[in-house]
């Protein structure tokens, strides 16, 4: 099943008529939706970084309190078109964490902090990647933006992973709600069909749907490290 399917979804990603009137057609669709997209993104960020601005505040007295160093901590990601961006974050784990290099997060990781546990947990740690998507850098949906490093080694052993980044890359994604926390190959491997899967089904009541899904995945801390 997992072999048909990713075999499926690994060709070139094509949508719509190929006649010059039905591409003139679903380009106007796109160029709509993705104005709809980003008035929806926009409102959205506005309202949850107001609503969660005083839990904000008091994370990150808790931070600064349990261990040394910054509250907030960015990280070069690979992002629309291959464009990189710096991704923000609260800090969950020590400034000591990747001495050695890049290394991807594992369960129970001993370089996560006290409070990083918890706030990566609840998903908070990733608040303020809401700055991202009001800059235009992300969307609230879409494939999860992979470290520059990681994108190079995973380039290599699956075929066609640069089509993930033909669209802006989400804080949450099909992926995101359907996969636990990927630390492998294999886990790349298997949400990258999820990806692909959602850039070909890629619209307003998916992205919706998907919304509705993440709620749910963060009540239930399900997937997180």
């Amino acid at each position: 099943m997992y072999s048909i399917a990713s075999g499926f979804l690994a060709g070139p990603v094509q949508r719509g008529d190929d006649r010059p009137t039905g591409r003139r057609t679903e380009m106007r669709k796109r160029a709509l939706a993705d104005v709809a997209r980003r008035g929806r993104d926009v409102m959205l960020c506005l309202l949850l970084l107001c609503s969660t601005l005083p839990l904000l505040l008091i994370v990150a007295l808790l931070i600064k309190l349990d261990s040394p160093g910054p509250v907030l901590y960015r990280q070069e990601r690979v992002g629309l078109q291959g464009r990189r961006f710096h991704l923000w974050k609260l800090r969950s784990m020590r400034t000591d964490a990747e001495t050695s290099g890049p290394v991807w997060a594992a369960r129970h990781d001993p370089r996560v902090t006290r409070i990083g546990a918890f706030i990566r947990a609840h998903r908070i740690d990733e608040l303020p990647q809401l700055v991202n998507v009001l800059r235009g850098e992300m969307s609230l949906v879409g494939p999860r933006p992979e470290r520059p490093v990681f994108v190079e080694q995973l380039t290599e052993v699956i075929p066609g992973f640069v089509q993930r980044t033909c669209v802006l890359p989400g804080l949450t994604g099909w992926a995101q709600v359907n996969c636990p926390y990927g630390a492998s190959v294999e886990d790349a491997r298997v949400k990258f069909v999820h990806d692909l899967y959602y850039i070909r089904q890629r619209s307003l009541r998916l992205d919706w749907y998907i919304l509705l899904r993440t709620v749910g995945v963060v009540l239930r801390r399900i997937g997180a490290r």
